[in-house]
């Protein structure tokens, strides 16, 4: 048998023609999809982004898709800019927070900043380290340069967590840099705010996104002059405090009050709910640390809690701790069952102090459970003007003090009021305090002598307010800055 001297020659020129292609294919992918050039020294066998990233365990197709390619080119654009204005430097040690992709990581690397790395939830191979941006795994003025895109700070569920962390690891001095929907006054506004105890704004700045997700982002660029945990510009030293312009701007944009007395009120109140224009219809609140609602006279859980408030009122996907103020202890069992309400079984007053609760009974109500009648308070020495119903000592707390010590201006409050007359000696101390500027929208019932559904021709004989007073009281607030909407 004759040797077979072909196949070695045959076996090699099939290998070179394999070869060729694979050049060839990767070639014609660069040029078409990635619009980059070809050069010689790399035979295009991988783009300069995936030789950088130094993918390891990731996915390779990740890294060749559109969407990668233009987002790490936006992101280089952005970074140079920063470098072009001073605010970042090629030697800055830099962190980019809540990034999934690493793709911004990628973008600092690629124009030369090689110290940057990344925290996420879970880790990319030598982009990205897991990590919590509300607990960043790095010491204090760890970096010169944090960057936050992608809406991160206004997707956190506590934002004001999220900024002290970066406050904590820049260094003095030091930049960051967020990417944030930010479109309206009062976005900005808290998103400012959140700051005031460490950094400056120092660049507003518009940019077109990379995608639809993002297609218009404000980059806003933050300097650390100073670090000082616990400092609250919410009052000046007299404890009172003035409602920003930009609140003040809101209110303008408010539902028209009505200013003729309603001859049936609770059909007013089924009407004037469609007609109110919600703060967080307005506004993005996105940038708020916490987000309550305060209900002050509660009565049942279905009142208003459960009926209207959960129901209805617009929360951007944002969860609302509800705490419930309600002196009747009829009402005080139901709230142990409900997740996410704290009962305060206490009556809403100027002060610390024992008062006398009156449970009224009209003429049509029922004695028991949730026929009875809402109460008024008063100080026990002056409890003798109470005629005709039931008398209970209750305790009292001062509301406004314990405001300001439950929550700061970063925190999102919605407040209803329903209190049987009392609001004429708590809002004033609102203002007195300075906890009004606390309080970012009110709804409000003010009681006067308006006709009864019950005794048709008869007023209520429980309150001597009118109703013209109660426009008083809702102008006035409204005229210092406070949106509130009327309630009936």
């Amino acid at each position: 048998m004759e040797p077979v001297t072909g196949k070695p020659a045959l076996l090699l020129t099939q290998l070179l023609i394999i070869g060729l292609l694979i050049v060839i294919v990767r070639f014609a992918y660069v040029i078409t999809l990635a619009g980059e050039s070809c050069t010689l020294g790399d035979f295009c066998f991988f783009s300069s982004e995936v030789r950088s990233a130094s993918v390891g365990e990731a996915a390779p197709e990740r890294y060749a898709s559109k969407d990668w390619i233009n987002s790490v080119r936006f992101y280089s654009s952005v970074f140079q800019d920063l470098i072009a204005g001073g605010f970042l430097s090629r030697a800055a040690k830099s962190l980019c927070l809540e990034t999934p992709t690493g793709r911004d990581v990628l973008a600092l690397r690629e124009i030369g900043v090689t110290d940057a790395t990344g925290i996420s939830k879970r880790a990319l191979p030598s982009l990205v380290k897991a990590g919590d941006a509300r607990q960043i795994p790095f010491a204090n003025g760890t970096f010169d340069f944090v960057f936050a895109g992608d809406g991160a700070l206004e997707r956190s569920p506590r934002p004001a967590e999220f900024v002290t962390e970066i406050a904590r690891t820049l260094k003095p001095e030091g930049f960051a840099v967020f990417h944030v929907k930010a479109n309206d006054t009062y976005s900005f506004n808290s998103f400012v705010d959140l700051f005031n105890f460490c950094c400056n704004v120092v660049k507003i700045k518009d940019v077109i996104g990379f995608d639809s997700s993002m297609s218009c982002v404000r980059e806003l660029v933050v300097k650390k002059e100073r670090y000082v945990i616990g400092s609250d510009s919410n009052s000046n030293s007299n404890g009172k405090c003035s409602v920003p312009e930009y609140k003040k701007t809101l209110v303008r944009n408010a539902e028209a009050l009505i200013e003729e007395e309603p001859l049936k009120p609770w059909i007013t109140l089924k009407r004037n709910v469609k007609n109110i224009r919600y703060l967080s219809s307005m506004v993005n609140i996105s940038f708020k640390d916490r987000y309550v609602y305060v209900d002050v006279g509660a009565r049942s859980y279905g009142s208003s809690i459960g009926s209207w408030f959960r129901k209805q009122y617009p929360k951007q996907n944002k969860t609302f701790h509800v705490y419930a103020i309600e002196a009747d202890k009829t009402f005080h069992q139901e709230y142990g069952l409900k997740k996410g309400v704290t009962l305060l079984p206490y009556a809403a007053w100027v002060r610390n102090e024992s008062l006398a609760f009156e449970i009224n009974h009209g003429p049509r109500e029922k004695v028991q459970g949730k026929g009875r009648g809402m109460g008024r308070i008063q100080p026990l020495e002056s409890s003798s003007d109470f005629h005709g119903g039931e008398v209970e000592r209750i305790a009292g707390f001062d509301f406004a003090e314990w405001l300001k010590n439950s929550f700061s201006k970063n925190d999102f409050v919605v407040m209803k009021m329903d209190v049987e007359g009392t609001e004429f000696d708590l809002i004033p101390r609102l203002f007195e305090t300075g906890a009004i500027c606390l309080v970012d929208e009110i709804f409000l019932e003010c009681h006067y002598n308006r006709w009864q559904r019950c005794c048709p021709g008869q007023r209520s004989p429980k309150y001597q307010k009118t109703y013209d007073q109660c426009l008083q009281l809702f102008t006035s607030l409204r005229q210092s800055g406070v949106l509130v909407h009327q309630w009936f």
